[in-house]
This record gives structure tokens, C-alpha cells and sequence, in this order.
């Protein structure tokens, strides 16, 4: 049997780190290597500790998650850690910034256990998670300030095709459903996905988002 993936449970919330964690030691294939309540022990446990996954609020003393994202998972980092962030939709107005910053993805603090357990799969795998609709309500409501004033689809390596494929993607779509809109495969839409973020030096789809919005791909 292959080791289980550790994951670092970060939240300033007592009761919230502890069910975060007592949900996710309830599973054979998930283990918590630790828990902490704030961005910079965070950072400092996540360099000894080594997990596979951290879970990571937003709102926290000292550093907040946002920075400490950044810190485990922005560019130049020599050994990224995989973030999946978990908020409350309402109140965290700059979660974007988390995404930007290198998170693998996101979570809503109501979601049922099930997904927070598929969100730690999925990104312990390399996979990114994007909810279709926080995509559409968070990114796009904030995408005037990701996006610089350069823009425009000339500025992109990619073909048209391509483009049409990152621009259903920034729209939350998944892959079947990016393949129903434009009546191909799953594995066609997965190909051009791969050779998206290849051509743009991405890391995942939620990187590919983020660059679709601060370029003016979509509106």
C-alpha cells in the first residue's frame, strides 16, 4: 500500500483545526502530519514537517494565509508545497490573492466532508481545485484588479483554439463540460489543458484562471 498523504491543518479556529483534522485521520489514505494556528508556524512546520497537502485559512494572527501561501507555494520557491485554502466565501475579499500567490485551490468552510476529502486527494495528486461557481462569483468579481493594463489574446502563445479552450476554463467549466461546448473528447480537452499550461509556464488550472483574467481574456 502506498503512504498515506500527510496534510498540515492550519486555522486559528480551535474547533474548526480540530474538526479538519479528526475528519481527515478518519480516512486510511490521509494522516495529519500537524496543526498550527497561524500563517508563520505554518510556514515554519511545513519546512520540517514536509507534508504533502496544507490546509490553509486565510484570515490568521501574526501571518495570514494569504503571505504564508506564498511563502510554501509562490514563484521561486524551491520545494512548493501544495495549498488548498479554505474560507468563508462572505467575509475573505482577497482569496484571489491566494491563488495568485501559488494556491492549489480553494474551498468554501461549509463545504460537506466529502469535499473537503476529495479537495486533499485531488491536490495531493497535482490536480487543482476549482468549485465552477466560487470561480465564476470570486475571481470574477475581483478581475479588474488582477488585470494589468496589458491585455489582449495578440500577447499569448497560444492558437485559437487553445484560447477558446482557457477562456471556458476561466469560466469554471470542467473538462466534460468544456467538451460538450465544443463537441470533443474529454482526453482532446485534456491535451489542450496540458499544452495550455506548458506554453504559459503554469503550474495548474487555477494558475491558467488567474492569467486568463490579469491578461483580458475574459470578461
Amino acid at each position: 500500500m502506498s503512504a498515506p498523504v500527510r496534510v498540515l491543518v492550519c486555522d486559528d479556529q480551535a474547533l474548526i483545526r480540530t474538526g479538519l483534522s479528526t475528519i481527515i485521520d478518519a480516512q486510511p489514505d490521509l494522516e495529519v502530519a500537524g496543526e498550527c494556528g497561524d500563517g508563520r508556524t505554518a510556514v515554519e512546520l511545513a519546512g520540517r514537517l514536509r507534508p504533502d497537502v496544507v490546509v490553509m485559512d486565510v484570515r490568521m494572527p501574526i501571518l495570514d494565509g494569504i503571505e504564508a501561501t506564498r511563502l510554501l507555494a509562490g514563484a521561486g520557491v524551491e520545494h512548493p508545497v501544495k495549498v488548498l485554502v479554505v474560507t468563508t466565501f462572505n467575509l475573505d475579499e482577497y482569496v484571489y490573492e491566494a491563488l495568485r500567490a501559488g494556491a492549489s485551490g480553494f474551498l468554501l468552510k461549509d463545504a460537506p466532508p466529502d469535499r473537503l476529502l476529495h479537495g486533499i486527494r485531488t491536490v495531493a495528486m497535482g490536480a487543482a481545485l476549482l468549485d465552477p461557481e466560487v470561480t465564476r462569483r470570486l475571481v470574477g468579481r475581483y478581475a479588474a484588479r488582477i488585470r494589468p493594463v496589458e491585455s489582449g489574446a495578440q500577447n499569448t502563445p497560444l492558437t485559437p483554439r487553445e484560447l477558446e479552450v482557457l477562456r471556458l476554463l476561466a469560466d469554471g467549466l470542467s473538462n466534460s463540460e468544456i467538451a460538450a461546448v465544443l463537441v470533443i473528447s474529454h482526453e482532446t480537452v485534456k491535451t489542450f489543458v496540458s499544452r495550455i499550461l506548458t506554453k504559459l509556464d503554469l503550474r495548474d488550472r487555477v494558475q491558467a484562471v488567474v492569467y486568463a483574467y490579469r491578461h483580458g481574456l475574459v470578461t
